[in-house]
């Protein structure tokens, strides 16, 4: 062990207020474990647009109480520079490892730079900080929560006044604020922060059972799964209110549990994740099964599928995503629907037979939630925005309500949300859409699979041409610069390339877009097979 790594180790310790991590950097310490203090100590962990995100644990590589009261003090520093003083900051958290002590922490560093500070009385959804910044005209709202990463994981997403996330540039301007703040027992806390509970909760809710109109069906059969997470409170509460039977929950997934035993990785879109909500479904006769994942911004279903292996399967995020689009969107509401770059382009379709204007944007509801004027947003990976007016972010809660809603109106007229679906693929062609993705040890892996799409781009993917390559971090007038690769190919088909912003994977998602007339089962399977091509030949190009 180098005498630096051992003087920074020592110096970590000397300041660290946890007696958790102390005592586990001290072990690694007496051990001589130099290989996982180098990880811990080979940098700080990048505060950006997902805000922080990291294992739990010792070390500025790492969440852990030190790099949370710097972050909260470097917040603090922004709003006050920024003159965003004129109301809260509002803190919530769920139920992982450390939240509830870093959701203090901050309470603690807000009040001690003489801002006032609202903390939650409990674990809640995500959704409900971002609804609350709004209703309780919040200056800023902070989120502990590392949503659907692995167990050991720990996050801090920032709000600003407006309700969404925070982009560039502000995202740099809290990162310099954070690195200019010194030690942690030099920053100021206090203890006099107000907390917030019932009022807000019951807020949320209401507005959530305004949704449904009074005479809409409600008859339907739902097992759930909150997946060890905080969703399932207020998703039963927010069920009853809007009127429908509460749902069967799955009963070794129904409390929140930081470890979450039952799954392999707490992600429902993950294969398994939600295998024990299809097996209450099974065995209740469901109409549909739902998922939230552990801080119910994102929302999954799954129905019963007799072509399926068991019977069921769950819908793709785009499935959903085209779903709730066609239900929101008939009314031919006056605003705009969005969803990111690497979603179908399926929604494009729906909100202009609708006469609803339609944007994109890049991944991430950072940048769908601000789309001005915003009526519906989505992205593939399970996130919605059903109610943009109260909430401009994902919300796994009120999307949970409103695919009730729309799958008890399908029920009362003798029809399924496949049939739906295949109403779609009929009207505007069966745009069907997987996912490739490599996940990675070294980093560096998927920075050589860009250059190399980069330097040798492929001509054809499958049986389509590459028509056009856009790369992404050149920007355009429409979309601010990212890393990734967008390749329009023949008849309509798409390919994006990107690393993830949360995980260490790259993640390729691609779509084609089959006509129909009226035999959508062998549309899909003739898409199924120009996907298994496509994926294929990005999978060589890329190297992965």
């Amino acid at each position: 062990m180098t005498d630096d790594l051992k003087a920074a180790a020592e110096a970590w310790l000397s300041e660290d207020p946890d007696p958790d991590t102390r005592a586990e950097l001290r072990a690694l310490l007496d051990s001589g474990d130099t290989t996982e203090l180098a990880d811990r100590f080979a940098g700080t962990l990048e505060f950006g647009t997902a805000g922080l995100r990291g294992a739990v644990g010792a070390g500025p590589n790492r969440m852990n109480r030190v790099v949370v009261i710097r972050a909260a003090a470097g917040l603090a520093a922004y709003l006050k520079a920024k003159g965003l003083t004129d109301g809260p900051v509002l803190i919530g958290y769920d139920a992982r490892h450390k939240s509830d002590v870093f959701a203090r922490d901050t309470a603690a560093v807000i009040r001690g730079a003489g801002l006032d500070a609202v903390l939650l009385d409990r674990p809640a959804p995500t959704p409900v900080v971002a609804f609350g910044i709004r209703h309780l005209r919040a200056v800023a709202g902070v989120v502990v929560t590392a949503s659907h990463n692995p167990p050991q994981d720990n996050g801090y997403k920032v709000y600003l006044g407006d309700g969404s996330q925070i982009v560039p540039p502000a995202d740099a301007e809290i990162a310099a604020a954070i690195a200019a703040v010194g030690a942690p027992a030099d920053v100021p806390r206090g203890d006099d922060w107000q907390t917030t509970g019932d009022d807000l909760l019951n807020a949320y809710l209401d507005r959530i059972a305004d949704l449904v109109p009074a005479d809409a069906p409600r008859e339907l059969n739902v097992a759930y799964t909150p997946l060890h997470g905080v969703g399932r409170t207020l998703v039963e509460a927010a069920v009853a209110r809007a009127g429908f039977a509460v749902p069967q929950v799955v009963a070794s997934q129904a409390d929140p549990d930081p470890d979450f035993p039952t799954v392999s990785f707490p992600n429902p879109e993950e294969p398994g994740a939600i295998d024990a909500a299809l097996d209450l479904a099974r065995s209740i006769g469901a109409d549909i099964a739902v998922a939230n994942d552990p801080d119910a911004d994102r929302c999954a279903v799954a129905v019963p599928d007799p072509a399926a292996e068991g019977g069921w399967r769950m819908l793709r995020g785009d499935e959903l995503g085209a779903l709730l689009g066609e239900f929101l969107l008939a009314s031919r509401p006056d605003g705009v629907a969005a969803c990111s770059i690497v979603s179908s382009s399926l929604l494009g379709k729906i909100a202009t037979s609708y006469g609803v204007r339609y944007v994109e944007t890049l991944t991430g509801f950072k940048w769908i939630g601000r789309v001005p004027e915003l009526v519906f947003g989505y992205e593939e990976a399970l996130g919605y925005c059903v109610d943009p007016a109260a909430v401009k972010d994902k919300d796994g809660v009120s999307t949970l309500v409103r695919v009730l809603q729309l799958a008890a109106r399908a029920k009362a007229d003798g029809r399924t949300l496949l049939d739906l679906l295949d109403d779609l693929a009929v009207k505007h062609g069966l745009h069907a859409t997987d996912q490739l993705s490599a996940r990675v040890e070294d980093l560096s892996l998927i920075g050589q699979a860009m250059e190399r799409l980069r330097a040798t781009p492929p001509s054809a993917l499958g049986a389509y041409t590459v028509e056009r390559i856009d790369d992404l971090s050149q920007g355009s007038e429409s979309l601010p610069p990212t890393d990734g690769l967008r390749y329009t190919l023949s008849d309509g088909a798409r390919v994006v390339v990107r690393p993830s912003g949360t995980e260490p994977k790259l993640k390729c998602y691609l779509e084609v877009v089959v006509p129909v007339t009226t035999d959508v089962t062998a549309a899909r399977s003739d898409a199924a097979t120009a996907l298994a091509a496509i994926k294929t030949d990005l999978a060589a190009a890329a190297g992965i």
